[in-house]
């Protein structure tokens, strides 16, 4: 039997994290049924000083798969949707984390994933859905998810400098 490294167990742990968030999010009524406040995205913000680049792109996987279990679009074009803009801002977030991390706070991060996610969304919907009426769903879309990743950027950084459990997982890593 081979033992689960301490790497694996972070992973399974902020994807659970991410799992967990999603049900909350499901939860909370919604004005329209494809406005997320993108709380699941709370724990890869978090995973970015943690995890490695693969490891990241693992928890992004895990947290797509998640969130089309809990929310049961598993097979369906909003799963495709969820995909789509969950890749494009994890991909976004490590860009902008390695490359100038230091030039942008989690806010700054968080945002730009929010902001890469919703447009990647946006394109799906038009050429899928609504076409060019998508122009009439993008304004609120958009502000919704600024908002939204100001405050998760808020509380990453928040937790990131106050949490024990950060200190100790970054000694044991």
């Amino acid at each position: 039997m081979t033992r689960v490294s301490d790497r694996t167990r972070l992973i399974a742990l902020l994807g659970a994290l991410c799992l967990f968030l999603s049900t909350v999010e499901f939860m909370i009524p919604k004005p329209l049924p494809f406005m997320r406040l993108g709380l699941a995205n709370l724990p890869v913000l978090v995973g970015l000083s943690l995890l490695t680049v693969p490891e990241i792109l693992i928890l992004v996987a895990l947290k797509v798969a998640g969130q089309g279990l809990v929310n049961g679009t598993l097979f369906s074009y909003i799963f495709l949707f969820s995909a789509a803009g969950s890749l494009a801002s994890g991909l976004v977030m490590l860009l902008v984390h390695r490359a100038g991390g230091r030039y942008f706070s989690l806010v700054g991060i968080s945002i730009l994933g929010a902001l890469s996610s919703n447009l990647v969304q946006l394109l799906l919907s038009r050429l899928m859905v609504f076409g060019d009426n998508v122009r009439l769903i993008a304004p609120p879309f958009l502000a919704v998810g600024t908002a939204t990743a100001v405050v998760l950027g808020l509380v990453a950084e928040r937790f990131l400098a106050s949490s024990e459990w950060i200190v100790l997982v970054r000694k044991e890593l």
